[in-house]
């Protein structure tokens, strides 16, 4: 064969149901975490440099799994060996997160989740382009929205769920309630399971018939530029040297110090790689981002404003629709404990909304075409969370979530769809896991920037922080007329 074989419905559906699984463990993160650390002791101010650990892991995992599995074929093939590995470490974890003793615990917790998380879905967007024809990637990539969906409208439910089950909803000060406790035993089973079942029920190419369907132009691989590395990363680190001084000697915000260390840190890290003579990972991957495509260049710009505005949302929601909606700051009052509920059906709302849009973004991709497909469904998102500033029923804040759920779809789809029509099949995924540095990186940004700004020039308000993940949803929109489709 010489191009890849189309498949039917039922395998675009075993290839993507461990997705599901997956997106059980993220959503019961995102939905939980923050109410974990406060009620164990943690400020609003806290919350972004504990949450630091989601972004920072997915930023060094993926693409070193990217990397490996691009080179790894066995008995379990070429990306599912990833899929085991990173179920069984999320699910340790997932039993671990409601038990943590203290707050610093459950950060480490949460770092060892996440990395867990990024093992397992780093391969399942590359599996998506191994196995899929150009023409059918869309609807692959628009399943796993499905899936993701689906498994975080259940996610994020259980909590609210097991409440109304009569299971205890509030514990003493700095304990974590018995729905919570329970809702993520529930996720680590589920995950296990999803992801058990697409390894046993999908087979892999071997790497000589990727290599005959590659429709992408074969070009040798990029030699590392080892003085443009090295000037860059003097560069870099300069800029990082002169960003901790001045904010140590303004004694601004904390938290930018993340980013000012950051910024040194990848000055190092290029350092480093120029000085090597060997055709290490590292220096594979420096070369690879390089070399990017022009379409995953200017893919970049949209990730970045996309992603962005949902860390602001996933670490803000849940302090804004307390103190607005349910008027109160006391994480261990009755009021505050059914906010942190009411975000969970939030979530889940959302997560809902993208489930039946994903099934609509297909029929979307083939009448608009893809750029303008995520353009309209980005600004959507952008209007429900700006939405967020004058709704004060909490009931109505469903609504905003249809917006939130379209554009969550469309984030979760589309952008892999234009990525993966223009990569060479032998580095899916590694270009996979460098296009997770789009995702990463601004929400180290905004792990950094966002308690500054709230508390700089939004009276310290959580609610303002959805006001700025509702722009940036929608710049993130308008950046995409600069992609070209293929």
């Amino acid at each position: 064969m010489t191009t890849r074989p189309q498949l039917t419905f039922w395998q675009i559906w075993n290839m993507c149901f461990g997705f599901m699984g997956v997106q059980f463990g993220f959503a019961l993160q995102n939905s939980n975490v923050s109410r974990i650390f406060q009620t164990l002791g943690a400020s609003l101010d806290d919350i972004p440099i504990l949450w630091i650990a989601a972004p920072l892991t997915g930023l060094l995992v993926q693409p070193i799994v990217g990397y490996f599995s691009d080179r790894t074929w066995g008995r379990l093939g070429r990306r599912r060996p990833y899929f085991l590995v990173g179920a069984i470490l999320a699910t340790l974890a997932l039993f671990a997160m409601p038990n943590s003793p203290t707050l610093w615990f459950a950060a480490v917790v949460l770092w060892l989740l996440d990395a867990s998380i990024n093992i397992s879905m780093e391969p399942f967007r590359a599996f998506v382009g191994d196995q899929l024809p150009p023409a059918q990637r869309a609807s692959g990539y628009a399943m796993q929205s499905f899936f993701i969906g689906i498994g975080s409208v259940v996610a994020s439910l259980l909590p609210w769920f097991l409440a109304q089950l009569g299971i205890a909803n509030s514990a003493a000060p700095g304990a974590i309630p018995d729905t919570v406790k329970y809702a993520f035993y529930a996720g680590a089973i589920a995950l296990f399971g999803a992801v058990a079942w697409t390894v046993l029920s999908t087979r892999e190419y071997p790497p000589e018939a990727l290599a005959s369907f590659d429709t992408v132009p074969r070009t040798p691989s990029a030699p590392l530029q080892h003085a443009r590395v090295r000037v860059a990363g003097m560069l870099w680190l300069t800029a990082g040297c002169a960003a901790l001084l001045a904010v140590y000697l303004s004694r601004i915000d904390k938290q930018l110090y993340l980013l000012a260390g950051g910024i040194l840190a990848y000055g190092v890290l290029q350092i480093a790689v120029s000085f090597s003579r060997s055709q290490n990972m590292f220096a594979t991957i420096v070369a690879d981002l390089q070399a990017m495509p022009i379409t995953m260049r200017r893919l970049a710009v949209v990730q970045f404003f996309s992603w962005f505005a949902l860390f602001a949302m996933w670490i803000y929601t849940t302090s804004a629709v307390t103190e607005v909606h349910f008027a109160t700051k006391d994480t261990s009052s009755l009021a505050y404990n059914e906010g942190a509920n009411w975000v969970g059906v939030l979530f889940a709302a959302y997560n809902g909304f993208a489930a039946l849009a994903a099934i609509v973004i297909p029929w979307m991709t083939r009448r608009l075409g893809l750029r303008s497909s995520h353009l309209i469904n980005l600004c959507l998102g952008g209007i429900g969370l700006l939405s967020f500033l004058w709704i004060r029923d909490p009931h109505w804040l469903l609504a905003s979530m249809v917006g939130v759920g379209i554009a969550w779809a469309s984030i979760l789809s589309l952008p892999y769809a234009l990525l993966s029509d223009s990569v060479p099949a032998k580095k899916m995924g590694v270009y996979m896991g460098i296009f997770n540095f789009f995702i990463v990186i601004p929400q180290l940004l905004a792990a950094s920037v966002l308690g500054f700004l709230l508390k700089t020039f939004f009276a310290n308000a959580p609610i303002n922080a959805l006001l700025i993940g509702g722009v940036s949803l929608i710049v993130a929109g308008l950046c995409t007329l600069r992609i070209k489709e293929i």
